[in-house]
C-alpha cells in the first residue's frame, strides 16, 4: 500500500477541496432550514447517497456516457453553473420561513420540492468539479487496488461532508435568525457568482475549442 501513497494523497485532496464540504455546508443549511431536524437528516443522507452513486458512475461510467451523447465537460459545467444561479437567486430573494409548519405541509413541501437530489446531490455536493476530477483520478488508476483506493477516497469524503451536513443545524441555532438571514444572503451571492463563473468557463472553453477547429 506504502507504493500507492502519492495515488491515495491525490486521491483525498483532490476530492476533499473539489466537493469542499465545509464550504458547501451553509448552502445546505440555508436550502433545508425550513424543515423540521429529522427531515434535514434525510435530506442530507440522501444527498450524500446521490452524491455518492453520481461520482461513482461518472468515475468509471463518466467518459462512455458523454461520448454516447456527446456531451462535453464543458456542458456539464455550463448545466451546473445555470442550476447554481437559480438557487443563489432563490437564497437572496427568500423572505424569513415561518417557525412552525404542520405535518401536512411538511410532506406537501417535500413531495413538489425535493432539494435532496437537486441541487443538493447534485450540482452542490458533486458538480462538475468534482465529477471531472473523479474522471480523471479514474483514468490515472494503474490497478485495481488503485481503483478501489479512489473508490475508499470518494466514500470517505462524502461521509466527511454528511458528518459536516449534520452538525451544521447545531452551529446554524446559535447564530439566531439574523444571523441566519446574513449567511443565507452571502451565500446566495456566492453561489450567484460561482455560477456565473462556472457558466464563464463553460462557455470559453467551448468558444477555444471552436477557434481551434477554425
Amino acid at each position: 500500500m506504502l507504493e500507492h501513497i502519492d495515488y491515495i494523497l491525490l486521491c483525498f485532496s483532490t476530492l476533499f477541496t473539489l466537493v469542499n464540504p465545509i464550504g458547501i455546508a451553509p448552502i445546505f443549511l440555508t436550502l433545508t432550514e425550513r424543515f423540521p431536524e429529522k427531515h434535514q437528516k434525510s435530506i442530507a443522507k440522501k444527498g450524500i447517497i446521490t452524491g455518492f452513486v453520481v461520482l461513482v458512475v461518472f468515475a468509471y461510467l463518466g467518459r462512455y456516457i458523454f461520448a454516447m451523447y456527446s456531451i462535453s465537460i464543458d456542458a456539464f459545467r455550463i448545466m451546473g453553473g445555470i442550476i447554481f444561479f437559480r438557487s443563489g437567486l432563490k437564497m437572496l430573494d427568500s423572505i424569513t420561513p415561518r417557525t412552525r409548519t404542520t405535518p401536512s405541509e411538511t410532506e406537501e413541501s417535500l413531495e413538489h420540492e425535493d432539494i435532496a437530489i437537486s441541487p443538493i446531490g447534485i450540482p452542490i455536493v458533486t458538480g462538475p468539479g468534482a465529477i471531472t476530477a473523479a474522471m480523471i483520478l479514474a483514468g490515472q488508476a494503474n490497478s485495481l487496488t488503485e481503483q478501489f483506493i479512489l473508490l475508499l477516497a470518494i466514500l470517505i469524503v462524502l461521509l466527511l461532508t454528511l458528518i459536516i451536513f449534520l452538525a451544521s443545524p447545531k452551529i446554524f441555532k446559535k447564530l439566531g435568525q439574523s444571523g441566519s438571514r446574513l449567511i443565507q444572503k452571502l451565500m446566495g451571492i456566492i453561489l450567484m457568482v460561482i455560477a456565473v463563473q462556472f457558466v464563464i468557463d463553460g462557455i470559453s472553453n467551448v468558444y477555444i475549442d471552436l477557434i481551434k477547429n477554425i
